[in-house]
């Protein structure tokens, strides 16, 4: 029996995944993409697949107590009155219990989480899925699709937020919990917001409807200042304070394309109709966010995506303070062109949107608990996984220098995994003696 409450602390936790083992339950993928699954951190006892009706009450659980965790819970609580939190999950005791408290200011006793359902550890996700009917996941990205796998072969609705994987095998992962999930009549949401804000929604119809004729080049921007960076602790092992500051380490977050950019890429993709691009070339570096405070990650990222058609997509983000920032989604097409964020389209055809503004947060949750409440699931399982590999062979097109096929990203066998969890493991990167981290060489990493 798995144990319950918060004493788990994580650390030598010896049910964590090994990097053999990943390798062995992931297996080898074709060039078509077949899928591979991971039923080590799967395989949970109890399968319920949930269809409430009417004012029947939905139990929610949280993995992930961040910023972004949090704001996921209050959304759906808002979302559906009819809601009641149930389990909270996190490796961080603190994060976890700021959390519900701030929660519970706003929801009061609809935050029913008492201590034996606030889990702590690497284990926490097994139980959060046990107590509840809908499971929100907001994590550091690498643990994503391990637990979307889970969630859903437990028979649970499942909000995973963005990015979904770090790697081709983790893609591989949610495209198996996604057809998984249209077996068993399970939702899945992804935290790719934009597609369910009603000014991007109505703008985009126009734009498939040909409002700006054939799209010949998409630009895509994401220029903004510093990411956060937290403190280490004298405290803390290497372990704890890259999970702590995993904005700034690769195998957790993707770089800036995994981060933040796949939003922009997400709704270029969209426009496209979720067909994949047949390659990618790009660039980067950094230039400003230098030293062992920002890990292994880059400030700045460029990449040009082809597709079969020749339309090409230009994405650009960057992260440098004091710099000019944007972020913006642009279409050009054969009769005019389409700002996608101001929801106005000129050319041929001239239009703007004027309806109300809305919350695509809190509409995102309610698609979810509406389509269970229906009976009529929600899968954005195809595109959540493709946009999250669009960002995964940004990040590897700048690292490498090199083009990056859909076909080779979809196919790498390239892990980025711990070789066990564990609160006093080594991470897959490690400082030198100096404190900084090994980073990749244009012309010499490799994509494998």
């Amino acid at each position: 029996m798995p144990q319950t409450g918060n004493r788990d602390t994580g650390k030598g936790n010896a049910a964590g995944l090994t990097r053999r083992e990943y390798l062995r339950m992931v297996g080898k993928a074709s060039a078509a993409g077949a899928v591979g699954g991971m039923a080590v951190l799967g395989g949970l006892p109890l399968e319920r697949a949930v269809h409430a009706q009417g004012t029947e009450i939905l139990k929610i659980g949280l993995v992930g107590c961040g910023g972004r965790g949090t704001g996921a819970a209050a959304d759906a609580l808002r979302a559906d009155p009819q809601t009641k939190l149930v389990a909270m999950g996190d490796l961080f005791p603190e994060k976890l219990q700021s959390s519900r408290r701030h929660l519970q200011t706003l929801f009061g006793d609809r935050v029913d989480v008492p201590q034996d359902r606030a889990f702590l550890g690497f284990e926490a996700y097994r139980h959060v899925i046990e107590c509840s009917d809908v499971v929100l996941l907001a994590l550091p990205t690498f643990f994503h699709p391990h637990y979307l796998k889970a969630a859903v072969e437990a028979g649970r609705h499942v909000f995973c937020e963005k990015i979904h994987a770090v790697d081709a095998p983790g893609v591989r992962m949610v495209l198996e919990a996604a057809e998984l999930a249209k077996k068993k009549g399970l939702s899945i949401v992804s935290g790719l917001a934009w597609r369910y804000d009603v000014g991007v929604q109505e703008t985009m119809k126009r734009v498939h409807d040909g409002a700006i004729g054939q799209i010949v080049a998409i630009e895509e921007i994401c220029n903004t200042g510093f990411l956060r960076s937290v403190p280490r602790r004298p405290e803390w092992t290497e372990m704890e304070y890259q999970l702590r500051d995993w904005y700034n380490f690769f195998w957790l977050a993707c770089d800036l394309p995994g981060l933040n950019m796949v939003h922009n890429l997400d709704k270029a993709a969209w426009a496209m109709h979720d067909e994949p691009p047949l390659r990618c070339w790009g660039m980067g570096g950094r230039q400003a966010r230098i030293g062992p405070q920002y890990g292994d990650a880059w400030d700045h990222f460029a990449a040009v995506f082809e597709y079969a058609n020749g339309v090409k997509l230009f994405g650009y983000c960057r992260q440098q303070d004091g710099t000019a920032t944007e972020i913006s989604d642009r279409f050009y097409g054969t009769e005019g062109r389409c700002d996608l964020l101001r929801n106005r389209i000129e050319g041929k055809v001239n239009w703007q949107y004027q309806g109300p503004p809305c919350n695509r947060f809190e509409l995102e949750q309610a698609a979810l608990l509406q389509s269970i409440r229906s009976g009529k699931p929600i899968n954005n399982g195809l595109y959540m996984a493709r946009s999250s590999l669009m960002a995964i062979m940004m990040t590897w097109a700048g690292y490498t220098g090199q083009v990056i096929t859909w076909e080779q990203a979809l196919a790498s066998n390239r892990v980025i995994a711990p070789q066990r969890l564990a609160l006093d493991a080594d991470p897959p990167t490690k400082p030198d003696a100096q404190g900084n981290y090994p980073m990749p060489t244009p012309g010499i990493t490799r994509f494998e």
